[in-house]
């Protein structure tokens, strides 16, 4: 999924903090501005991809914010389906079947089930 939220911008002890108001609890920093707008893209998508995982429900991108001087808003895109793939690499077991001709011929060969599935997944799901 992808989502655009409104972020809030401001100095910080020679930092730039960052702070998501829709997403409670969703706070970081960087070293300069490129650095916290990398920083506030990684805690969004963390923080909606454990709400997703979670099914709990993902807050409305607010359409305006106060801000107090010194603070700066822009707006972030975050795309759980790439933080998804980035950092959910963990393997999961499946049980499946398959003739017993077809799986005797791929043992012959060598066949690297594992892999063909993968690969097979992916073409069939157009990723």
């Amino acid at each position: 999924m992808k989502y655009v939220y409104p972020i809030i911008l401001y100095p910080d002890d020679g930092k730039i903090s960052v702070s998501v108001p829709d997403l409670p609890g969703c706070h970081t920093f960087g070293e300069d501005l490129a650095d916290a707008l990398i920083m506030a893209k990684d805690a969004i998508e963390m923080w909606l991809w454990s709400a997703e995982n979670k099914s709990l429900d993902i807050p409305q991108a607010s359409d305006s914010l106060p801000l107090k001087d010194g603070e700066t808003k822009t707006l972030i895109v975050a795309d759980t389906d790439e933080y998804r793939k980035a950092n959910e690499t963990r393997a999961v077991k499946k049980t499946l079947s398959i003739p017993a001709w077809l799986n005797h011929q791929a043992e012959q060969a060598n066949a690297p089930f594992s892999q063909i599935l993968q690969e097979g997944l992916k073409g069939y799901l157009n990723l």
